[in-house]
């Protein structure tokens, strides 16, 4: 985005249906690391999930447990990194895919993707391997002429570069759009149990 954009000013911000918008600050518009919080929120992190305590919350779900500690803390299961005051969101800890007790993001993996050539869109997810846990496969929206041998020949070859060999995608299957929808879906799925 910078590239193609270089005089607007990117920032990032936090927010979540169950507690409301916080504020934040990114550390530059280059940056991933963001500080979030303000009056009414308290923050801590409690074995890499975000926990929030705020003066404004929802009371719960309904037919479900309780997303609170006993001292009020909502736990988002957002999984982060601390820089001091400043975080970076590695995903949702719900969308983790367990390869052989290595943890692959699926946000990471869908940014590789995107900078390989015949990839116009994809969703990262993992599926399970009686021999390794989950394996991580990707479905593909290919960008240019390109049929899918080719493709797969292409990305089979350029994750390498930039990925450990436990991120890699086994399985790529390649779709005609969609895929945006299927990533929301995976984010609503991967916060509340259900759409």
């Amino acid at each position: 985005m910078r590239a193609a954009f270089p005089h607007v000013e990117l920032g990032q911000t936090y927010g979540l249906i169950e507690l409301g918008v916080l504020r934040a600050k990114s550390l530059s518009s280059d940056s991933l690391w963001v500080k979030v919080g303000g009056e009414g929120y308290d923050l801590r992190v409690v074995d890499g999930i975000l926990q929030i305590k705020a003066d404004s919350a929802m009371l719960g779900y309904l037919n479900a447990p309780s997303p609170f500690t006993a001292d009020g803390c909502f736990i988002t299961g957002d999984r982060v990194e601390l820089n001091g005051d400043y975080m970076r969101f590695l995903g949702r800890d719900s969308e983790l895919i367990n390869v052989r007790g290595q943890k692959v993001f699926p946000a990471e993996v869908e940014a590789v993707l995107l900078e390989c050539e015949a990839v116009g869109d994809a969703v990262v997810y993992g599926q399970a391997n009686p021999i390794t846990g989950k394996i991580v496969c990707a479905d593909v929206e290919m960008r240019g002429s390109y049929d899918a041998a080719e493709a797969r020949r292409l990305i089979k070859r350029f994750c390498p570069q930039r990925l450990e060999p436990f991120k890699v995608p086994v399985k790529i299957r390649f779709v005609d759009g969609g895929l945006t929808s299927d990533r929301f879906k995976r984010l609503r799925i991967g916060r509340e149990g259900s759409i």
